[in-house]
């Protein structure tokens, strides 16, 4: 193997609703700096992913309530295995740095509980790391959740999510409500146009199963990697109250492996805006 094959791979595992494609400004700076990268779509994601024509413009949200979906079926154990194979790939040709944002953080945990002889390092950018509470959604309940934005963001679900088995979000709306709503929950700082641009590679659906499965990690497993957590200050979907709470229960489960911490002072997509930052932050994880 030569030096230039010995340099990390940086896997990125996007969040909710969206896919690969939000990593690509990520990726151009970490190009930029000689860096290899592999953006992740999960199953049912990228162009995978279920836009039905009751979706377009005009919409029919009628019938779009009632539209099954492709997600449905998908659980958390989709989404690690196929993140497991393109680490088991990856991992030929150097270290792995593994990146999970928000509902990402789920999936590369539980990757870290399968094969941590294959990750030298997680980085959590906003992200769920699981310890105490089994999911998000548990996670959701606690006080430290308390300052997020989401709940007039309830207007934007469509259908049953019970009889869907995903939640259902129109991010196609042109209420303008809803919209200055959306923007101050996950993009603040970016500008109008921004935020639209961001919404427009969005995908409406997501899994149930996948917010709601245990996602914790373990001590004897993930516990043993070492681990970086990218905290968003101004972070109104996943509080930054949360994210230290995170933290803090990460290290007291493995006090000889604590996270090495980043602060960004950037909503919970902003971070996309400033990717030379990000970038630098990845960088320098593995001399």
């Amino acid at each position: 193997m030569n030096a230039h094959l010995a340099g990390p791979t940086y896997v990125l595992v996007h969040g909710s609703g969206t896919s690969s494609f939000m990593w690509a400004p990520v990726q151009r700076e970490l190009a930029l700096l000689g860096r290899r990268s592999f953006a992740v779509d999960l199953p049912g994601h990228g162009f995978d992913a279920q836009y039905p024509t009751s979706y377009q413009a005009p919409q029919d949200l009628d019938a779009w309530a009632d539209e099954p979906s492709t997600l449905a079926g998908v659980t958390l154990r989709d989404n690690v295995d196929m993140v497991v194979d393109v680490v088991r790939r990856v991992a030929r040709y150097g270290p792995v740095v593994l990146v999970g944002a928000s509902l990402g953080g789920t999936t590369i945990t539980q990757v870290g509980n399968a094969v941590p002889e294959l990750v030298d390092r997680l980085v959590y950018i906003s992200a769920w790391s699981c310890v105490q509470r089994s999911s998000p959604v548990e996670y959701m309940q606690e006080p430290e959740f308390a300052g997020n934005l989401l709940a007039p963001l309830a207007a934007l679900n469509v259908g049953d999510p019970a009889a869907l088995g995903v939640g259902r979000a129109n991010y196609r709306t042109a209420d303008p409500a809803l919209l200055t709503a959306l923007k101050a929950a996950i993009m603040a700082d970016g500008t109008d146009e921004q935020f639209r641009a961001f919404l427009n590679i969005l995908q409406p659906d997501e899994s149930l199963a996948v917010m709601t499965a245990d996602a914790r990690g373990r001590a004897d497993t993930w516990g043993t990697i070492p681990r970086t957590y990218i905290r968003l200050t101004e972070d109104r979907t996943l509080p930054v109250a949360m994210q230290d709470r995170l933290i803090a229960e990460a290290d007291a489960l493995t006090p000889d492996n604590p996270y090495e911490v980043h602060s960004l002072d950037t909503s919970h997509t902003g971070f996309l805006l400033r990717p030379v930052e990000v970038a630098g932050i990845l960088d320098q994880l593995i001399a």
